[in-house]
């Protein structure tokens, strides 16, 4: 246990000390507290859409964070995280891919193109895992997945997962 915690805080340094680079963030700090995972059965929320663009993170904002592998979670790379809920400053969020492998995977959703990826390739959004982030723990990117998007997401989360 000590080894994997000294794991997890070796990476915080080095993440804390790296710059982001080539993406349109409303902000350049790194993650300084790497994601946490649940089973989306056992983080049950209820969901309501409500970006705001007052500088916080707001379910149905797409934000960038480290997320931690779950067969490993010494390693981990930084990705986009849709925001489904918030409980103060922690936030719950489904995080997302571009690898194309997850198209009709079970427990994936795929979500097409956005602008949190300044490619504009296709992604996926995975259904069964809920991360929680701290909020300073983020990186805003400006995005909003449009409503649409969004209630087909929370359509999946009701109708498989138990959420309201």
């Amino acid at each position: 246990m000590k080894r994997m915690l000294r794991g997890v805080m070796d990476r915080l340094g080095r993440l804390a000390t790296r710059r982001s680079v080539g993406r349109t963030a409303t902000t350049t700090s790194t993650a300084t507290v790497p994601a946490t995972s649940t089973e989306t059965a056992a983080r049950r929320r209820t969901l309501v859409y409500s970006p705001e663009t007052d500088g916080r993170a707001d379910p149905g904002e797409i934000v960038w964070t480290w997320v931690p592998y779950e067969d490993d979670p010494r390693h981990g790379k930084d990705r986009p995280v849709l925001v489904v809920g918030r409980d103060g400053s922690t936030l719950d969020g489904l995080m997302l891919s571009s690898n194309s492998d997850r198209d009709g995977q079970p427990n994936w959703l795929a979500l097409g193109p956005g602008a949190w990826d300044r490619e504009h390739r296709p992604s996926w959004i995975r259904l069964d895992r809920v991360l929680t982030v701290a909020e300073d723990g983020i990186r805003r990117e400006g995005s909003v997945l449009d409503r649409r998007r969004f209630d087909a997401i929370a359509a999946e989360l009701r109708r498989h997962y138990g959420w309201s």
